[in-house]
């Protein structure tokens, strides 16, 4: 009985050692068929296609980042033309003419100009050149083009009144005998001024200003530029064309070198006008005024500027417009100080008081000057500016004697918004 018992377990025993190799050869087949299956790549080939990979990835990041960038330059190009639209005007570019387009300024061209120019009526084409009589006899086209003596240089150009389309044209600008030689860049700019009745004598605006090419390393400079802006019958009467010759500067402010004004009220319906007339020395034209109040605080050394009011034309843009306040005494200019953003209307109210510093003992020829900008604009678009200074204007040097007179006592007064 005890041998059978033991024979069976010895059996059990058996199988049980038969089962175990069996499932330690499945698994080695296994792991054998699953080393099997691995690529018979080397290192490289396996970093390549890691690097390749990471290749597709940058390129399409790129690919993300030039469709966002596309997507901003569509959008802005949208806000920019609908600003355009606005305004009503339009610049051609035809036959490499090209003229870049400004938005529109409050400006005032009061001061009629004596310029002694001639014109001469031409029937041609806007595209066409056309030639001014008047130039040939004062300067041989085929000259130097060095500067006239005694003279600021010419301009010459062509106006033509379109009076179906309500259009009028600009082209053809060309200057020479400029003063200076001719390493660095000149430019026109041009500006379409309209008188506005107001108790504020010569009080104009600028319906729209333009700006040409700016043409470098040339003694007789050629423009070709062609500017077009609608004009109706009733305001050609009232308007004036202003053409200011300047020095570029990349760096600093451009320079005024002489500027032309022509009346339209000469123009004739679809007849070309040439014109070429010698420049000028530029004046500031009156665009409003500003309330301003003065205030003298010896004790603490200080003078506080007022910023009330400022009147200025109807604007022709919904955009906001700022102030900014600029004090120097005894040629020290200090740091500028700026207003809150305001509605762009008729009559500005600020109501905004700004304090400077003034040496010891007080002075009375400090220089206020109140600018006034439009907001987002680039670059920055000059509303007018008011200068308050004592061997200024009479006003001013009134403002001043009232000032010194009230010590600690605010003073206010008008002045002329002038660009």
């Amino acid at each position: 009985m005890y041998a059978l018992f033991r024979t069976r377990f010895v059996n059990i025993g058996s199988r049980l050692a038969e089962q175990e190799e069996q499932g330690m050869t499945e698994d080695s087949s296994i792991s054998l068929t699953l080393h099997s299956l691995q690529l018979p790549f080397s290192n490289t080939w396996k970093y390549g296609i890691l690097a390749i990979a990471i290749l597709l990835l940058l390129v399409a990041l790129t690919i993300l980042a030039c469709q966002v960038c596309q997507l901003r330059k569509r959008h802005r190009a949208r806000k920019e033309k609908k600003y355009h639209s606005e305004d009503r005007v339009r610049i051609k570019a035809e036959n490499g003419f090209w003229g870049k387009k400004m938005p529109p300024l409050l400006l005032d061209t009061s001061k009629p100009s004596n310029v002694d120019f001639k014109m001469t009526e031409l029937r041609a084409e806007p595209g066409e050149p056309h030639s001014c009589p008047s130039c040939s006899t004062t300067e041989d086209p085929s000259s130097d083009g060095g500067p006239l003596p005694s003279s600021r240089g010419k301009l010459k150009f062509s106006l033509l009144y379109r009076r179906e389309q309500c259009e009028l044209l600009v082209s053809s600008l060309e200057a020479w005998g400029l003063p200076g030689r001719g390493h660095t860049g000149s430019a026109v700019r041009v500006r379409l001024l309209q008188e506005v009745p107001s108790r504020i004598p010569g009080l104009q605006c600028v319906v729209q200003e333009w700006r040409s090419r700016v043409v470098k390393s040339c003694s007789r400079p050629a423009f070709r530029d062609h500017f077009v802006c609608s004009l109706r019958d009733a305001e050609v009467e009232k308007s004036t064309l202003k053409l200011e010759v300047q020095r570029f500067d990349k760096y600093s402010r451009n320079a005024a070198l002489g500027e032309v004004r022509v009346a339209l009220r000469e123009l004739k319906a679809s007849r070309s006008l040439a014109v070429c007339a010698e420049l000028q020395k530029t004046t500031k034209d009156i665009v409003g005024e500003v309330l301003v109040s003065l205030k003298c605080l010896p004790i603490s050394q200080r003078i506080e500027v007022g910023l009330l009011k400022a009147k200025t034309t109807p604007p022709r843009s919904t955009a906001d417009v700022y102030a900014r306040i600029d004090v120097s005494c005894r040629h020290h200019r200090q740091k500028h100080q700026k207003s809150r953003p305001r509605a762009h209307t008729p009559l500005i109210i600020f109501n905004e008081t700004f304090l400077f510093h003034m040496p010891e003992p007080p002075v009375w020829d400090c220089t206020v000057l109140v600018s006034i900008y439009q907001v987002g604009s680039d670059p920055r678009h000059l509303i007018g500016q008011a200068t308050v200074e004592k061997s200024r204007a009479r006003e001013a040097s009134d403002h001043w004697d009232l000032v010194k007179k009230s010590i600690q006592q605010p003073v206010a007064q008008w002045h002329p918004l002038l660009i």
